[in-house]
């Protein structure tokens, strides 16, 4: 499947994030960046402020603080649904497909800051190529999908909008160990063609697999952070995280 790949002008960087819900701070001033092409995974708990982070990123919840950048872009003040536009394609928590639209409905939506041309309808064309499972079920109606089947509807959504970097928020969430594995062999065919990743994950072995670079958050802060070859055999993450 072809991609829209970035130039390193697209660097996706995030500086000081801070997110709070009334006086509860979430997230507690993060870093990171994403280089064009790279893979960057977060992890950590229930309440670690993953989450908090991507739509924070995404702009579905104010921010407290912090400075947001896609290459010289400033990102601060840029609308949720304008974010599609400058080529971050999102994967949300929970998929949150349209359950009463059928299949190629929900991937058609995807496209909709998009002409409907050759080009457009060869995305379509590739998405089905990259879950096979959905090509044979293009009429029928997305809420009658198993969890694995949806969440594939939903990437195959978001990769519609033809994006430099793929936002994904715990896309193994309900998912047997089988499916789990189906999401990573295709995080990693993206990666592979240059797709610029952010993964969010409390599966902490998909993340290290699908990803260069890794963050663990704990209590809205980044605790550690390197790369996902070292973290995967560091002692503490190892017996956290992986539960070895």
């Amino acid at each position: 499947m072809s991609v829209s790949r970035a130039g390193e002008a697209e660097r996706l960087t995030v500086e000081d994030l801070s997110v709070h819900y009334g006086g509860v701070r979430a997230v507690r001033s993060i870093g990171f960046t994403v280089a064009p092409g790279d893979s960057v995974g977060i992890i950590g708990a229930n309440g670690a402020g993953k989450t908090s982070t991507l739509k924070a990123l995404m702009g579905l919840v104010p921010r407290s603080g912090g400075r947001l950048s896609l290459g010289e872009r400033d990102l601060t003040k840029v609308r949720a649904r304008d974010m599609v536009r400058l080529g971050i394609g999102y994967v949300p928590e929970g998929r949150h497909v349209f359950p009463g639209l059928p299949v190629e409905k929900n991937l058609m939506l995807g496209a909709y800051s998009r002409a409907w041309d050759k080009e457009t309808y060869g995305q379509l064309d590739q998405i089905y190529a990259l879950f096979p499972a959905l090509a044979g079920m293009r009429d029928r109606l997305a809420g009658a999908l198993s969890g694995g089947e949806q969440q594939m509807l939903a990437i195959g959504r978001a990769l519609m909008t033809r994006p430099r970097l793929l936002v994904l928020d715990e896309p193994s969430m309900g998912l047997s160990p089988k499916l789990v594995g189906s999401i990573l062999d295709v995080l990693l065919t993206l990666r592979e063609e240059g797709l610029s990743l952010l993964l969010v994950e409390q599966n902490a072995k998909l993340t290290f697999g699908a990803t260069s670079h890794c963050l663990v958050m704990e209590n809205g802060e980044v605790a550690m952070h390197g790369p996902s070859d070292e973290l995967r055999h560091d002692p503490r993450v190892r017996e956290v995280y992986l539960g070895l």
